[in-house]
């Protein structure tokens, strides 16, 4: 015969299972902030429109294996102190190119 739960302990679970809840739904707002900031600044940059933004992010990503959220934070240093890894200047310029007619601030014209 199984033994009853305290109530009490029921509670104390569920709480942390909400508390981890409200943890993941506040990172994910960070992480969505993040992408939609990386999203503008590709947008105004490379004259796109949004949706081709997102498109340039998730290439770049997928291109680089390095998660969307972390390439989205390495555009937005780029923005703030100018400088950006190389591989992902690179990437970044060949999505664009795919997306739309432009070259990246500060580029060489070939």
């Amino acid at each position: 015969m199984a033994t009853p739960r305290n109530p009490s302990d029921d509670d104390a679970d569920r709480v942390f299972q909400l508390q981890e809840q409200v943890d993941q739904l506040k990172e994910a707002v960070t992480s969505h902030a993040v992408v939609d900031q990386a999203i503008g600044m590709v947008v105004a940059l490379g004259r796109v429109s949004p949706d081709q933004g997102w498109a340039v992010l998730k290439e770049v990503s997928q291109h680089t294996n390095i998660k969307l959220r972390n390439v989205a934070e390495l555009i937005l240093v780029w923005g703030r102190s100018g400088s950006i890894p190389p591989e992902i200047r690179a990437e970044l310029e060949d999505a664009l190119d795919r997306h739309g007619p432009t070259q990246i601030p500060g580029s060489s014209l070939d």
